[in-house]
């Protein structure tokens, strides 16, 4: 692989795996509200909110950091009262008395929120209204977490603000004019497959791999605070029965951190395609499997770079949201990045059709679970989805592969990851619209 095309994988690494502070939905919001509240210049009297049922759904029944409330409403009192857009993806991660703040103005500002789904625009779309007396500030994120592309006061663009706000955050965004919606599903520029992945993962310097090691201090860190018992109690349960089994072991870990961050925890992780529970999948089964087996510090940041950028690969064809689970593409890393592992022990030369193998066998698994909202319960997919990539792995290294025949695989592994993305970003679009529709009329 040429230095050229090296660079441009790191670089989307780096862009693609960032630190968030709880769900990153509703952090979006905040970070929608905070810079909307910037460009007014003043506290808004009303706000307005219109949100794509992807945005909606992921963000009305998870905990806000260190508030013990779930939902948007907290989340926007946290921006306006204490947001710094600066901060991205972070920006609620406030001080107590910061959070008591906010609760006091949403007690007497509540009425002023309006929320409504739109069917308009990208599937992650945030547009957010400030109003105050005749004053009207405008911005709009799309396609990604923090990708601003409008930004007004007044019907008057802010065009040399926008570009600087996303130049901050990292972001490659095109100004859009105002009253225009994003629909496409923008694809990196940076050309992506299975063996180009794989090459990277596995040839390029380790010195300049390295970096993603930084995750594994946050997600771990999230992880020993979720064992104490957050949420559903998941991880906190299975390492209890795990009884020193490697796999159990790996998984109560994994899922802990999910517990915990589901459920309000404070402690920022590093998120994958705008997820952080992607990131936590994609980073704390390889690592802690990898040492548990022994394998090098080397073996174990190739197997990490594996799986992360494999996750991202996948997820492009899928979509930033989407009615199916995230688990789904960060699982299918876990497992290449488990194949990688045994073969870089045994040493069999098989490494790449194995992990081929891998895929495969995990979309035939794994292609129906559906992203019914960020909730705490959420661990529980992860860990039915890393279980699975234990089991698909296992087969893969022993030779065996789902037939092309079945359901969604091909011959070839990436025709498969398109067929893949075909059906996340494609084909469930009505159960989009089905599960929405339930979660906002249950018989409570």
């Amino acid at each position: 692989m040429d230095e050229q095309l090296r660079q441009q994988y790191k670089s989307l690494l780096q862009r693609e795996v960032v630190l968030a502070t709880g769900c990153t939905e509703p952090g979006a919001v905040a970070l929608c509200v905070a810079k909307a509240r910037c460009i007014l210049d003043a506290e808004p009297e009303r706000i307005e909110l219109h949100l794509s049922k992807n945005v909606f759904k992921n963000a009305m029944g998870v905990g806000i950091p260190g508030t013990g409330m779930i939902g948007l409403p907290i989340a926007v009192a946290i921006a306006v009262t204490a947001g710094d857009p600066k901060r991205g993806l972070e920006i609620l991660t406030v001080a107590p008395e910061q959070v008591e703040t906010a609760k006091r103005w949403l007690a007497n500002h509540a009425d002023s929120i309006h929320i409504d789904v739109t069917s308009e625009g990208d599937k992650l779309y945030i547009e957010c209204h400030c109003h105050r007396g005749t004053d009207e500030a405008v911005a709009i994120i799309s396609h990604k977490h923090t990708n601003f592309v409008h930004l007004s006061l007044n019907g008057k663009l802010k065009n040399e603000e926008l570009g600087m706000r996303n130049e901050e955050l990292g972001n490659n965004s095109q100004i859009m004019s105002a009253g225009h919606r994003p629909t496409l599903n923008p694809q990196s520029p940076t050309p992506l497959s299975a063996r180009l992945v794989y090459e990277y993962a596995t040839t390029a310097p380790i010195e300049e791999l390295e970096f993603i090691l930084e995750t594994v201090k946050y997600n771990d860190a999230a992880a020993t605070e979720g064992l104490k018992g957050y949420g559903l109690q998941t991880g906190k349960i299975l390492m209890e029965n795990a009884q020193g089994d490697i796999v159990h072991t790996v998984v109560a870990r994994t899922v802990a951190a999910s517990d915990a961050r589901m459920d309000g925890c404070t402690l920022p992780v590093y998120s994958n395609s705008g997820s952080g529970n992607q990131g936590i999948a994609c980073t704390l089964p390889v690592y802690n499997y990898g040492k548990a087996k022994g394998s090098t510090d080397e073996q174990i940041t190739r197997a990490l770079v594996l799986n992360h950028l494999m996750s991202i690969y996948i997820k492009q064809g899928i979509g930033r949201l989407s009615a199916l689970c995230g688990i789904v593409n960060a699982s299918i890393g876990v497992a290449c990045g488990i194949v990688y592992l045994h073969e870089s022990e045994m040493g069999t030369g098989k490494g790449f059709e194995h992990m081929c193998f891998a895929i495969k066998n995990m979309i035939n698994t794994l292609a129906g679970m559906v992203c019914d909202g960020a909730k705490p319960s959420c661990a529980l997919k992860m860990s039915t989805g890393i279980y699975s990539a234990f089991t698909c792995a296992e087969l893969a290294y022993h030779g065996r592969v789902v037939d092309a025949t079945d359901g969604l695989s091909e011959t070839d592994v990436d025709c498969s990851i398109r067929n893949l993305g075909r059906l996340g970003f494609q084909g469930m679009n009505d159960a989009d619209d089905t599960i929405l529709d339930i979660m906002t009329h249950k018989g409570l």
